[in-house]
C-alpha cells in the first residue's frame, strides 16, 4: 500500500513516517501543496494523509484534485477541530478527519478502517475504460451517465466481466446467457445482443475498444480495474 503523506511539521512527519513504514506501508512524504499535486499527476496512491494548513496552500485543494484524478481515500490531519473545517473536508470527499495531537495507534486504526471500506467497495464496482459497472446495484454507467440494459444484455455483459482478458467462444457465451427467463438464445440472437451492447457501451460501436472480436476464436473484454 502506497501512502502520500503531506505534512510540513517535520517533527510530526518523522515519527509518523517511521510508524507507517514499520506497519509495512510505502510512504511518500512531501511538505507543500505544489509538491503533492505534482506527485498525484505522476503516481497512483492507495491513501492520502493530508495536513490541512500548508505553507503554500491547503489539504482541501489536494483532496479535490486527487478525487478528480482517481477515487482514492483521504484522511485529513489538522490542529483545527471546529465543525466548519470538519464539514468542508468531508464535503470535498474526505473519508476521515483526525485532529492533532493524535495517538499513532488510533491513526493506524483509522487508516486500516478506511482502506477496508474501499477494498470492499472496489469488489462491487468494475471499471473498464469509461465504463463503471456497479455489480451490487446491477447498474452500468458510461462516462457518469447510467446506461439501461435489458436483463439479457446485462447477463451477457456479466459473462464478459467475469472473464476479463479471456477469449470467449460463441458457444461459451451462449451457455452463459441462454436460460435467462427460460428463453433459448440462438447464434443469430447472440450477434444481435453483442451489437446492442457495443452500441450502448462503446465510444464507437464500429471500432469497439471494450468488447473486441478475435477473428476465428470469439470475443474478448479488455481488462479493467
Amino acid at each position: 500500500m502506497k501512502i502520500l503523506f503531506v505534512e510540513d511539521d517535520q517533527a510530526i512527519a518523522l515519527g509518523l513516517v517511521y510508524s507507517l513504514e514499520k506497519e509495512g506501508y510505502e510512504v511518500i512524504h512531501c511538505v507543500s501543496q505544489k509538491a503533492a499535486l505534482g506527485l498525484l499527476e505522476a503516481q497512483v496512491f492507495d491513501l492520502l494523509l493530508l495536513d490541512v494548513s500548508l505553507p503554500d496552500g491547503d489539504g482541501y485543494t489536494i483532496c479535490k484534485q486527487a478525487k478528480h484524478l482517481h477515487d482514492v481515500p483521504v484522511i485529513f490531519l489538522t490542529a483545527l477541530d471546529d465543525e466548519v473545517n470538519v464539514v468542508m473536508g468531508l464535503d470535498l470527499g474526505g473519508d476521515d478527519y483526525v485532529t492533532k495531537p493524535f495517538r499513532i495507534k488510533e491513526l493506524l486504526s483509522r487508516i486500516k478502517s478506511v482502506l477496508r471500506r474501499y477494498q470492499k467497495d472496489a469488489l462491487d464496482i468494475v471499471q473498464i475504460q469509461h465504463l463503471e459497472i456497479h455489480i451490487r446495484e446491477g447498474k452500468v454507467y458510461r462516462k457518469g451517465s447510467e446506461v439501461f440494459l435489458t436483463a439479457l444484455e446485462y447477463r451477457l455483459l456479466m459473462v464478459f466481466v467475469n472473464h476479463q482478458g479471456q477469449v470467449l467462444s460463441r458457444s461459451q457465451l451462449l451457455e452463459g446467457i441462454w436460460d435467462v427467463a427460460g428463453d433459448f438464445v440462438n447464434d443469430n440472437t447472440l450477434s444481435v445482443y453483442i451489437k446492442r451492447l457495443r452500441e450502448k457501451l462503446e465510444k464507437d460501436a464500429a471500432e469497439p475498444e471494450i468488447i473486441k472480436t478475435i477473428r476465428g476464436r470469439g470475443y474478448r473484454m479488455e481488462k479493467g480495474s
